[in-house]
């Protein structure tokens, strides 16, 4: 089904929009919280309550990318189970190491400050991607957005695992010099 009808589903408050959005995007979904929890009962959770967000705030919501609106949601969802999962814990894994890559450019937030500083630095990330070749934004996004190891995308992209941790070193890199140049400095 169309995203467009399955948004006017909610809209009617049909409940067969939850069956059509799980029908379509839970994959996509799972996949995305499997990735940052590497834990199937939290990843499970997590896509129950994307339904159950989206069920809530569609209406008045009406998402022009439901697929992109789906991603927000269950990205923010996880995350939120990985902090309260892990408080206080060092933990290892292949989100810790997907975080610690960041660490240099993008630093942990803790203040209100440093909330609205991040606001800054969010649109000047934006910014940079914009910019950047269509595949190297792809891969960028795939591995800090959608949490993507580095194995599944030398798969996607067809280039050696080496080649992608080259590359994703290279736009992190350009990516600080991008922010040191809009006077972002970490």
């Amino acid at each position: 089904m169309e995203d467009n009808k399955i948004i006017e589903l909610y809209f009617k408050r049909i409940e067969s929009a939850i069956t059509e959005t799980s029908a379509k995007y839970g994959h996509f979904l799972h996949t995305i919280s499997m990735n940052i929890l590497q834990n199937h009962e939290d990843a499970e959770e997590c896509v129950n309550d994307t339904y159950l967000r989206t069920w809530n705030s569609i209406p008045p919501a009406r998402p022009q990318l439901l697929k992109a609106y789906l991603g927000a949601i269950i990205r923010n969802l996880s995350l939120d189970c990985y902090k309260r999962r892990f408080a206080g814990k060092r933990v290892s894994g292949e989100f810790s190491l997907l975080l610690s890559e960041l660490e240099d450019c993008i630093p942990a937030s803790s203040t209100p400050e440093k909330e609205l500083e991040n606001k800054e630095i969010a649109v000047q990330i934006s910014n940079f991607l914009k910019n950047l070749p269509l595949e190297k934004r792809l891969i960028f996004l795939r591995r800090y957005y959608y949490c993507d190891d580095i194995k599944t995308l030398s798969a996607r992209f067809g280039y050696s695992e080496s080649k992608i941790k080259s590359t994703l070193f290279s736009i992190r890199k350009k990516l600080k010099i991008h922010l040191e140049k809009e006077e972002i400095y970490l």
